[in-house]
């Protein structure tokens, strides 16, 4: 079985609520986060799949097209290319928030659709994001679970935290070299 990397994607891969962008609605609205390309291409190397899961409520809010996430998404790995870097799979919630489908996190499906697809081992996979749901969803999918930035501060019950995905990268690329 594979493990797997999962990461939200506003503000973990990409900038969000910054002085440079409030939302990421369109290719010229995403900005790669510092570190991004090394920490994914360090999980890479890891053996690591690497999932986007990202709720995209301005869709069903009518703030963007499909067509244009897909284009976000297109931008966003060719940034990743830059570092040779890869990300395996993305899957997203397109519905409006509560909205109550079961695909959006806090709810574990897009990980356990993910998994499944991709013939994951929950149990030795990481779900990394920077907001209690990202958390939850994990927990609930029975991953490790990962807090980076400081969007909402300590009241996230996370089993790691980190100031960013790269600084989780190091602190796990030295842990697997301490475990051979």
């Amino acid at each position: 079985m594979n493990r797997g990397m999962f990461l939200d994607r506003d503000g973990v891969i990409n900038e969000v609520l910054s002085k440079r962008v409030k939302f990421v609605n369109k290719p010229n609205d995403f900005y790669l986060l510092e570190g991004v390309g090394e920490a994914v291409k360090q999980f890479n190397d890891l053996g690591f799949r690497v999932f986007v899961v990202t709720n995209q409520g301005g869709i069903g809010l009518g703030y963007m097209k499909e067509t244009a996430l897909a284009e976000v998404h297109k931008k966003m790995r060719s940034e990743l290319e830059t570092f040779e870097a890869r990300i395996d799979d993305i899957a997203y919630c397109p519905h409006k928030p509560h909205a109550n489908c079961a695909c959006r996190k806090p709810k574990p499906q897009l990980i356990f659709d993910l998994a499944e697809k991709h013939n994951v081992d929950l149990a030795e996979s990481f779900m990394v994001g920077d907001r209690q749901p990202d958390i939850e969803a994990g927990k609930e999918a029975g991953t490790k679970t990962v807090l980076v930035g400081s969007r909402e501060g300590d009241q996230v019950n996370a089993d790691y935290s980190f100031k960013d995905l790269r600084e989780f990268a190091e602190w796990l690329t030295n842990n697997e070299k301490a475990g051979d």
